[in-house]
């Protein structure tokens, strides 16, 4: 079986092996493939591994060896679903691989909001401490957790995370959910998006992107938040509509986000959070501790292993 790994780096810049999956069958592996390569790198292949390079209806019908596309994510809506499923191919994406790290992440942006961790260590690189009069000084707000009412968008596997992590800090958790209050793990209040927003000091995103999730942070939605808010988003760029989200910032309508997605990766120059007020952006990397992506590349094996003995695992065009 041909096999081509279309845009390997992500997953695997060198830090982990393509071993196992080469003793499924015969293994190439390109770092990264743009739209116009699609097609000769692809010629021939049984099965095709992506993570972000689409792969539509066009493609597929100009590609007929491919019989299985795996995509080296949960996401999955670079493939065309429904092409796949009319001409056959099987689709496989791999869930809840980074929920602990994705989670993790939430922490490491709220805990640098809070404690200023990273300016206070650039601070004292450059002496201010060694000259100071006192034992300690600060000069940013210092934020305790235990207290604080988070509310999170989403209660799937990662949200779940968030929510536990959050009660062993002493918040209190608020949950936007379609889950039952019943359904919720002990310690969780569902609560009403709108309440939620007014209510709570932290807002963190973990729902899909849907149409009816598509910016639901806006102009309208940040107006209730609180002024001394932060907002989370390791979920989804467009959840954010980033001109607002900006502007909101900037005029203090809300106090700080920290975000690991945008609606373009890699965001455009101009984009307005890259210079807003206390905006703090990780380049999408909540997913990639090497934990995460060993799991990761262990699932995409198991996944094309599975489409081989007829067993298929995971698939998402059914």
């Amino acid at each position: 079986m041909k096999i081509v790994v279309l845009d390997g780096y992500g997953l695997n810049p060198g830090d982990l092996a393509w071993d196992e999956m080469g003793k499924l069958g015969s293994l190439t592996v390109y770092d990264r493939t743009s739209s116009g390569e699609l097609l000769l790198r692809a010629a021939g292949a049984e099965a095709l591994i992506t993570n972000k390079t689409a792969i539509d209806a066009e493609a597929m019908a100009k590609l007929p060896a491919l019989k299985y596309i795996g995509v080296l994510a949960t996401g999955y809506n670079i493939v065309d679903v429904d092409a796949a499923r009319k001409r056959g191919i099987v689709v496989t994406n791999i869930p809840a691989y980074s929920t602990r790290s994705v989670a993790q992440t939430v922490f490491a942006h709220l805990l640098n909001i809070t404690n200023d961790v990273a300016h206070y260590a650039s601070e004292n690189r450059n002496g201010r401490w060694a000259n100071s009069s006192d034992f300690c000084y600060w000069d940013t707000a210092l934020t305790e957790l235990a207290g604080k009412k988070m509310g999170i968008a989403g209660m799937g596997n990662i949200g779940t995370a968030v929510a536990r992590i959050a009660l062993a800090f002493g918040m209190e958790v608020y949950a936007q959910t379609s889950k039952p209050q019943e359904k919720l793990p002990a310690g969780i209040r569902k609560s009403q998006w709108n309440e939620l927003l007014r209510t709570c000091d932290i807002i963190s995103l973990h729902c899909p992107l849907t149409p009816d999730t598509k910016e639901m942070i806006n102009a309208q939605t940040l107006a209730l938040m609180k002024p001394t808010a932060i907002l989370i988003n390791t979920g989804r760029g467009p959840l954010v509509q980033e001109q607002d989200l900006a502007d909101a910032l900037n005029s203090g309508v809300i106090a700080a986000a920290g975000l690991d997605v945008l609606s373009s990766e890699p965001p455009q120059k101009d984009n307005p959070l890259l210079t807003a007020r206390n905006c703090y952006i990780t380049p999408h990397i909540a997913w990639a501790t090497k934990e995460a992506r060993t799991r990761l590349m262990s699932m995409a094996v198991a996944n094309l292993k599975g489409y081989m003995r007829a067993e298929i695992i995971n698939n998402v065009a059914k």
